[in-house]
């Protein structure tokens, strides 16, 4: 803060800072095939756990099943992390192995 005395005026002048706020980084939530967790899950979890639409969460699926592996989402590492372990719980309460992984955006 500099002061500067003018004979009949104080004036105050300030120097403001401007912050950039830095996005964090971004990491993609993958669902791998396996023979075994049934296509009807898979859906259900992306449309419950990803909010994918219904059509979204069945070309997402299919995906998955043709190509072994498929992007579930892009999101920040704490929430990529719970929707993981998210998932991952519900397979094992329905005994699917159901397997994710996440890795960061390019």
């Amino acid at each position: 803060m500099a002061f500067e005395n003018d004979s009949d005026n104080a004036v105050i002048t300030r120097t403001k800072t401007e912050k950039k706020v830095k996005k964090p980084p971004l990491y993609k939530v993958m669902l791998h095939n396996d023979p075994y967790t049934t296509r009807e899950f898979v859906v259900e979890v992306l449309r419950d756990v990803f909010h994918r639409s219904e059509s979204e969460s069945i070309q997402i699926m299919l995906h998955v099943h043709n190509n072994g592996i498929g992007v579930a989402g892009v999101y920040p590492f704490e929430v990529a992390e719970t929707k993981i372990q998210t998932v991952e719980k519900l397979a094992r309460e329905y005994e699917f192995p159901l397997r994710l992984t996440m890795e960061a955006e390019d």
